[in-house]
């Protein structure tokens, strides 16, 4: 389906989607507060309503400096260890400029393990210090399918580095995923929000 553009070449004269195309609502269905918690999980909502879902996170402040907030998914039992792999890259930039590069990271990707998924690194823990992104998890309820995710973060470094990362994998099971869980890899979360959305 093609979509009409205007007689001077641009988009600015559309107004609406054709009626063949879908604006994929978002619906936030849970949102959690971290308060030197040891972990953020997700145990409902996660089903078959929706064939994908969306976690931001807002201000992610670690209590132990240099930490790595990471994440990890449920199949079906009550431990958070679905085999995954995945792929990991990041872009950072110090703030006295001695120091930039776009890099793969295989200290982060994973291969056929059971372990987390880092999704922000090193993050810093002084009071204005803290990190953003997002996850995607598409059809967590298929029982044919490995289940895909692919994220997106921001943090300020504990070394003073703006940091750009980019993940993705695969959940490499066939259960159903019914539960996610965040935590960082040393000490607490000690402030932070999530939110849980469906994409319809």
């Amino acid at each position: 389906m093609a979509i009409k553009v205007a007689n001077n070449q641009s988009l600015t004269a559309i107004t609406a989607l054709p009626s063949a195309v879908s604006g994929g609502a978002m619906t936030l269905l849970e949102t959690q507060t971290a308060s030197s918690s040891a972990t953020i999980s997700f145990t409902s909502n996660i089903d078959s309503t929706y064939d994908e879902y969306v976690f931001r996170f807002y201000d992610i402040h670690p209590a132990n400096d240099n930490a790595e907030f990471t994440v990890n998914f449920r199949d079906g039992s009550t431990a958070y260890d679905a085999t995954k792999t995945s792929t990991f890259f990041n872009a950072y930039q110090d703030e006295a400029d001695g120091g930039a590069a776009v890099a793969y990271n295989t200290a982060n990707d994973l291969a056929q393990v059971t372990g987390v998924q880092n999704i922000l690194g090193d993050l810093g823990n002084g009071n204005d210090e803290s990190g953003a992104g997002y996850l995607h998890l598409f059809k967590p309820s298929s029982t044919t399918f490995v289940k895909h995710y692919i994220g997106r973060s921001h943090n300020y470094n504990g070394s003073n580095y703006a940091q750009d990362v980019f993940y993705a994998g695969y959940c490499n099971v066939t259960a159903a995923i019914d539960g996610v869980q965040f935590k960082m890899d040393s000490g607490n979360i000690d402030s932070g929000v999530i939110k849980l959305y469906g994409i319809s």
